[in-house]
């Protein structure tokens, strides 16, 4: 038979839940390549993992490595042999290095010239030789998790290994790896199954591990087992499960053997708001929240356990012993918050450094809230609340709730401000503040809300670029790279007016003395613009309609995006656009190859031919309805005003000398091309547009 089914396994310590997959996909992943790299055949690969093992199977892999040939290439002819047509010692030495003599070589001719060349047959070797180095280097490539040494070896990988099994069928392939011998002995579940299981053939390595360890080795299967058992029980108390897939995935990395049990905790618990409630449940303890038909928070939780229990209750209990501890703490903290009003946790920010060149936590504050009050005058909302939203901001950070918990921030500001009678608006806004946290993440959904929100992020754009501290390479301590675009993204997705230069100058005024970095406002508006033009590219624009737009020095997020959407639209319409982009192309030409001083206007008086007149009349139409467009964002009818002025630009470039031997119609015709330029540039520079 010349395929056999290939089974390699690790078995290891338990691996970190979070990474389990990727590890496991990175490794398969290496197989693929080295395998390929190789000349070994095989039909397609699978990846198997549990908390105790790393697993591949590869599916009719070839036994036997492809016979190649493999090219060597020469001198070049007239270096090989001299002028009497005698190989030179350079064609000898090549010979010699491959074994072979002069006569035995052919010649390779291509365009370019003509050398030695000898195709050598390279006779495949057998899978089992190669495949222990083959797997030693897919080990070697995962990802650089932090790394273990165990027992009296210097080997390290991210868990201690026990035991290594590669097998070809039926045949055992010996390997050492990490130390350890490879053998046919793994190990089945910790508590249940056989402990130690033999494997006779790779093709037998799922249901040996399944039916005798106990072991669920599929990745998927153990997760669809806890969706659908989850659902199951929850429907049995007339709930419903919400099955994040995130925890969904920990959960499933973290049992061999998944059984799905329910539990419930005190109602009394219920007092604790359900957002905090759900995070003990869901972040500390892995478990998932049962809700009722109307959305409203059961006291029930679904956990997933690792073994079989002939009385599960004693499970069950253990874990509501837990999480009834876990839930009388938060209640403890969250009742002692209630006791004062969220504002009284001012005075201690001051005990808080933000950063240690920038200043406390009270101090950042208090430039909160002016630039949030600030935005909002722009922006239209009330400024009002954004100045109170922006005076509460961090003090739910100094709550025992917050402290215990610090994934809620935010969140809780929001109870505790409701709690307090502060305006639905504020409250929101409160935890509206950290939006977006990450890629892909909602917008804060009200004008207060906005306006905090950038004010926060802005703020410390401004004090980590002032102080010098930019982020380089994938470095980003402060996450700078997060809250740009997150900046950018309110501003353009909720469409405000607002100007990312007067928005950096006033959150640096508010430092004062503190921002010793002069070019501080040109940093980060070039940053904030290299994060634009990423942003667009990831969401697919072309890269040089783009390059065409940012390359106008705009510092309006919402210009920016209303005249790439401008381009973008006519390109895929039509190709006027294109031909346009020509057009500016030539004017551009034309423009850079004079150095005489052009004129402040077109002298109509100087206008000769019918051409240019027409050309300078359509110009100065279109600029009466210029400002109109502009102010009102309106860059698809000024650009198809341009398309529309493309017949009069090739009238005047067909019958009217622009380098006119006279002076002032030279220069008069010149400036009228440099007052099209301008009205171009209004849009994007459409010299950088291509076919």
């Amino acid at each position: 038979m010349n395929k056999q089914t290939f089974l390699v396994e690790i078995g290891t310590e338990e691996l970190p839940p979070k990474s389990l997959r990727f590890l496991a996909e990175s490794f398969a992943n290496n197989l693929i390549s080295e395998l390929n790299s190789i000349y070994l055949s095989y039909r397609t690969i699978h990846w198997f993992a549990t908390p105790r093992r790393l697993a591949l199977l590869v599916y009719d892999l070839s036994v036997m490595q492809s016979e190649r040939i493999v090219q060597y290439r020469g001198p070049a002819i007239k270096i090989a042999f001299d002028c009497h047509g005698l190989p030179t010692q350079a064609a000898l030495s090549w010979a010699r290095t491959y074994g072979i003599t002069i006569d035995q070589a052919e010649r390779l001719v291509n365009n370019k010239g003509e050398w030695l060349m000898y195709n050598a047959k390279i006779p495949g070797k057998k899978a089992e030789q190669l495949l222990p180095e083959v797997i030693s280097l897919c080990l070697k490539k995962l990802p650089t998790l932090k790394q273990m040494r165990w027992g009296i070896s210097n080997f390290q990988f991210i868990r201690p290994v026990h035991t290594i099994i590669l097998m070809l069928g039926n045949t055992l392939i010996p390997a050492n790896i990490f130390g350890i011998d490879s053998s046919a002995k793994i190990y089945g579940h910790r508590f249940i199954g056989e402990q130690t299981l033999i494997i006779d053939h790779a093709d037998n390595y799922l249901k040996i591990l399944l039916e005798n360890g106990k072991v669920e080795a599929n990745y998927f299967k153990r997760k669809k087992i806890i969706q659908k058992d989850a659902k199951s029980a929850a429907e049995k108390i007339n709930g419903i499960v919400k099955i994040d897939n995130i925890l969904l995935e920990e959960v499933a990395s973290l049992v061999e053997w998944p059984i799905v049990l329910i539990a419930k905790f005190e109602e009394k618990f219920l007092m604790i708001p359900s957002d905090a409630l759900v995070h003990s449940i869901v972040t500390h303890q892995k478990y998932f929240p049962v809700y009722s038909k109307t959305d409203k928070l059961l006291p029930y939780f679904i956990f997933v356990s690792n073994i079989t229990s002939s009385d599960p209750q004693l499970i069950i209990s253990g874990h509501e012993k837990v999480i009834r501890a876990r839930l009388e703490d938060a209640m403890f903290f969250f009742k002692n918050d209630c006791k004062n009003p969220l504002e009284n946790n001012l005075p201690l920010l001051e005990k808080v450094i933000f950063q240690k060149k920038l200043g406390n936590l009270l101090e950042k504050t208090y430039r909160i809230q002016d630039l949030a009050e600030w935005i909002a005058t722009h922006i239209h909302s009330d400024a009002c609340h954004a100045r109170r939203a922006g005076l509460l901001s961090k003090c739910d950070l100094i709550s025992q709730m917050v402290i215990e918990f610090t994934e809620i921030q935010g969140v809780m500001g929001m109870h505790y401000a409701r709690l307090g009678g502060e305006s639905e608006e504020v409250a929101v806004a409160l935890m509206e503040q950290y939006k977006p946290r990450f890629s892909g993440d909602s917008l804060p959904s009200h004008p207060v809300s906005y306006a905090l929100s950038i004010a926060d992020k802005m703020d410390t754009l401004v004090g980590i670029f002032g102080i010098n501290q930019h982020p380089t390479g994938d470095k980003d301590p402060f996450a700078l790279r997060r809250l740009a675009l997150g900046v950018l993204r309110i501003i353009i997705e909720k469409k405000l007016s607002l100007d990312l230069y007067t928005l950096s100058v006033k959150a640096i005024d508010l430092y004062n003395n503190k921002i010793l970095n002069s070019n501080t406002t040109c940093d980060i508006i070039k940053f904030m613009l290299g994060r634009l033009y990423t942003w667009y590219k990831e969401k697919g624009y072309r890269v040089d309609t783009i390059q065409s737009v940012l390359a106008c020095h705009l510092t309006k997020p919402i210009d920016i995006d209303v005249r790439i959407q401008a381009i973008t639209y006519f390109r895929s319409t039509e190709q006027s656009v294109i031909r346009l982009s020509l057009v500016h192309k030539r004017i551009v030409n034309i423009l850079s190859q004079t150095n005489e001083k052009l004129n402040n206007t077109v002298y109509k008086n100087l206008l000769k031919e019918p051409e240019e007149i027409q050309l300078n009349n359509r110009i100065t139409a279109i600029n009466v309805n210029l400002n109109s467009f502009l102010l009102k964002e309106q860059y698809k009818d000024i650009l198809m005003d341009l398309i529309l002025l493309n017949k009069e630009i090739n009238n005047f470039f067909n019958k009217v000398l622009v380098n006119s031997p006279e002076k002032k119609l030279r220069m008069n015709r010149l400036t009228l091309l440099s007052r099209l330029n301008h009205l171009f540039l209004t849009i994007a520079d459409l010299t950088l547009l291509k076919e």
